[in-house]
């Protein structure tokens, strides 16, 4: 069957968008081709509000046929955080049938080339940027992400972490030329001539193993990066968010048709109850490469068990702020409760452990001690959060029963600085909305340190005290070297200081922010600038996106021939 989209077309169409990629993932400026405001879409082909909204209601109830080889049945059983049951059912697949149909096509994929996997790549981004608002409910209703940050996080800025994945595997990819005329000179003798030719080749297939939090955001850029470097790509999610990235998975394989590819290039692993699939998929000699998303239980399992595979982690972390000193005593409570209350802390980059010293900080506005500094970061969170519609928007729902409980269990830990309370959602009044809680401790003390030392995901923050500046940064660097962080803060107008912070997350590899008191918060990164992880500590094994995210998921074989 003829190509619908020809090579030719698609470089036409998304060079320029490629080049654009290269030249900001060079500089680290700020750049998206992939707009923010829901009334961006609408023109163009694009879904606007109500169409995204129709859209998604259109789906629920249905079967997602996604025409796989291997369909063995079906799997449904999603219930939204929002309280509403999806009711979608996607194909369960008989993976000894799926895995080799999935290898059939890699030929074909891998002598296409970087450039045409990079544009093809771009046309599925394309497409999904065209159906945002669709993708926006869909992730809102499996996440539990308030509509906006569903949209943003779910919708352009996943894409952006898509599109800059591209960018890397294609850099990485033509770092080595097609061909070379090698030539030795051997003195009065003929010189000794070799052609030599090049082929980036995929390792096999590609296993994403999606998130409940961020199935997008965290799933594009494995799939991606594997994709454009000539994989397959298995799409394995998480039982309780399987839309999004069924939605994915369905644009991807229309895409690679109409390219003239092999569709079984991408496909969907949905799981019954209980199965447990991801371990049997881990372990599978076809599998070459796991993208993984989610406890470090589970990621270091993967990493200790799927060796035949390119392991691929984020796991879990403490992250932690110092506190030593400001000269925006507002704009940093505000800045923080911002960070606090976000999706009511369900990111792997909210701050958890806040370290201030128990003499209390300098500030603009005099000295404050210990007890002023949690009380007056309390009553920031309580003010952010007093309007009950403006906090709906912010938190989102709980994901799951696991954060409720430790959300409760956290009043217990220690004295309550800021206690959590119960928000109705009109719209949707089965969704269970918390503020944060934010609990004192004692960082000299040895009882309290099982808390501040665990990861407490979710809507819950521990004000550690501590003796000095010099107690803090000891913290901090055992809390990162033994647990591992994907964020680290400080707030200090004192240089000296800032040095020292600046050098334990050198030397322990964590990502620093000093100072924010403005629009950008901790647990925020942009694509194409910002680095999400390092993969230097035990919270993950790579970052979010570098040459080293893509580097080994191919390898160059060359050929010599006499030339």
């Amino acid at each position: 069957m003829a190509a619908e989209l020809t090579t030719h077309d698609l470089i036409a169409r998304h060079r320029p968008t490629l080049d654009q990629a290269l030249e900001a993932i060079r500089t680290r400026a700020y750049w998206s081709p992939h707009p923010e405001h829901p009334k961006a879409y609408g023109e163009h082909g694009s879904l606007d509000a109500a169409a995204g909204k129709a859209a998604f209601d259109a789906l629920l109830g249905t079967r997602l046929d996604l025409g796989q080889p291997g369909t063995d049945g079906w799997v449904d059983g999603e219930v939204s955080p929002y309280g509403i049951e999806l009711g979608v059912s996607y194909p369960h697949a008989d993976i000894d049938v799926l895995l080799p149909a999935m290898k059939a096509g890699q030929r074909a994929w891998r002598d296409a080339g970087a450039e045409t996997r990079a544009v093809v790549c771009l046309e599925i981004l394309k497409r999904i940027s065209d159906r945002t608002h669709e993708f926006a409910h869909a992730v809102m209703h499996t996440s539990g992400q308030a509509f906006m940050m569903a949209l943003q996080a779910g919708g352009p800025h996943a894409q952006d972490r898509g599109l800059e994945a591209v960018a890397y595997a294609y850099v990485e990819q033509v770092r080595t030329p097609d061909t070379a005329e090698w030539t030795k000179p051997q003195g009065k003798r003929d010189p000794l001539a070799l052609t030599k030719q090049f082929t980036p080749v995929p390792r096999g297939i590609g296993l994403v193993i999606g998130c409940n939090t961020f199935p997008t955001w965290n799933g594009y850029p494995g799939l991606f990066a594997s994709l454009a470097t000539g994989n397959a790509v298995l799409v394995k999610p998480h039982p309780r968010a399987v839309l999004p990235l069924a939605l994915t998975v369905r644009i991807a394989r229309d895409v690679l048709a109409e390219a003239g590819y092999d569709p079984n290039l991408v496909a969907l692993a949905a799981e019954r109850p209980g199965e447990g699939v991801a371990k049997t998929l881990a372990t599978h000699p076809e599998i070459r490469i796991i993208d993984y998303t989610g406890s470090t239980s589970f990621g270091d399992w993967l990493e200790a068990n799927a060796r035949q595979a390119q392991v691929y982690t984020e796991k879990a972390g403490v992250n932690t702020v110092i506190v030593e000193s400001t000269d925006d005593y507002k704009g940093m409570l505000s800045n923080l409760a911002f960070s606090l209350s976000l999706y009511s802390g369900q990111m792997c980059t909210t701050p958890q452990n806040l370290l201030i010293p128990r003499e209390g900080i300098r500030t603009d506005e005099g000295p404050k001690t210990f007890d002023e500094v949690t009380a007056d970061l309390a009553r920031a969170v309580d003010g952010l959060l007093g309007d009950d519609a403006r906090a709906n928007a912010l938190l989102g729902a709980i994901v799951n029963p696991d954060v409720k409980a430790r959300l409760e269990a956290a009043a217990g830990l220690g004295e309550v600085a800021l206690a959590s309370r119960e928000i109705s959602n009109p719209e949707f009044p089965g969704a269970v909305v918390r503020t944060p809680v934010m609990v004192k401790l004692d960082g000299a003390k040895p009882d309290d340190e099982a808390a501040y030392m665990s990861e407490c995901f979710g809507p819950v923050s521990f004000a550690v005290a501590v003796d000095s500046v010099a107690a803090a940064l000891e913290l901090l660097r055992r809390t990162v070297r033994e647990k591992g962080a994907m964020t680290v803060g400080a707030y200090t107008s004192d240089a000296e200081v800032e040095r020292a912070v600046e050098e334990v997350c050198l030397e322990e590899a964590a990502q620093l922010s000093l100072n924010l008191t403005g629009g950008v918060y901790v647990n925020q990164t942009a694509a194409f600038s910002d680095f999400h992880g390092s993969g230097g500590n035990p919270a993950a094994n790579a970052a979010l996106t570098d040459g080293a995210f893509v580097a080994n998921r191919f390898r160059v074989v060359e050929v010599r021939r006499q030339a």
